[in-house]
């Protein structure tokens, strides 16, 4: 079975009417599909059911609403309807996004840069129209805060994605105007390490996902090159 046929046939096990859908998909999860397995589908469970938690949030509705998750992975077009429904599932459920987060926090306690992961593919999501609203924003610290993830990390995730900070490079690479070459080497060096692609596919994370995982790796380096510029 492929990916996609892994997730639907997870998907398709979830009862109409569940509180938590995302515990209910763990729970199939341990039942069902190998280790490796379960790390690929877990992790698209969680960014598709905070997605539609996060549009319910920011208040806006639209029949596209599903297509925002094809901004992160490439969904085949007969496995799109296992997409919807867990969107739409997770959508109306009553628990709370924090409820959410929590339970998701509590699957990859030990993993922050997978915890990391996901906060970046909402980020994506977020300002897929160009901008980033109050209500996304306050949805994205909450989880944040819910992941623990150190303030530092949630300024760089911000900063590759967001406004003024989109465009300076030393906010991409978590640096303060001006810092010096050694400083800026290193950054860049550990930033490299932590998010090349090939060490997101050796974590277990599926390979759809992987190409914002490039994205991002071009922005660390498009940041690195406009520092250096600016130094020659």
């Amino acid at each position: 079975m492929t990916f996609w046929q892994q997730f639907s046939a997870v998907i398709a096990r979830i009862p109409d009417a569940v509180t938590c859908v995302f515990q209910c998909v763990v729970d199939v999860l341990r039942e069902t599909l190998s280790p490796e397995a379960r790390r690929e589908v877990a992790f698209t469970s969680a960014m598709i059911a905070l997605s539609a938690k996060m549009a319910k949030a920011d208040g806006v509705v639209t029949a596209d609403e599903v297509a925002v998750v094809e901004r992160l992975f490439q969904v085949p077009p007969e496995e799109k309807r296992h997409v919807a429904r867990l969107f739409n599932l997770a959508k109306q459920d009553t628990a709370g996004y924090e409820y959410y987060a929590e339970r998701i926090r509590a699957l990859y306690e030990t993993d922050m840069e997978t915890l990391e992961d996901i906060l970046d593919g909402l980020f994506v999501i977020a300002t897929a129209d160009g901008s980033l609203h109050d209500d996304e924003l306050i949805f994205l610290e909450t989880v944040a805060a819910i992941f623990r993830v150190p303030q530092a990390a949630f300024h760089r995730v911000f900063a590759r994605h967001v406004g003024e900070d989109a465009r300076c490079p030393y906010a991409v690479l978590g640096l303060p105007p001006g810092a010096d070459d050694a400083a800026v080497k290193k950054a860049w060096r550990r930033l490299v390490a932590e998010h090349h692609p090939d060490r997101l596919q050796a974590r277990g994370l599926p390979a759809d996902f992987i190409r914002v995982a490039t994205e991002r790796m071009a922005t660390i380096n498009a940041a690195y090159s406009a520092i250096t510029r600016q130094a020659a």
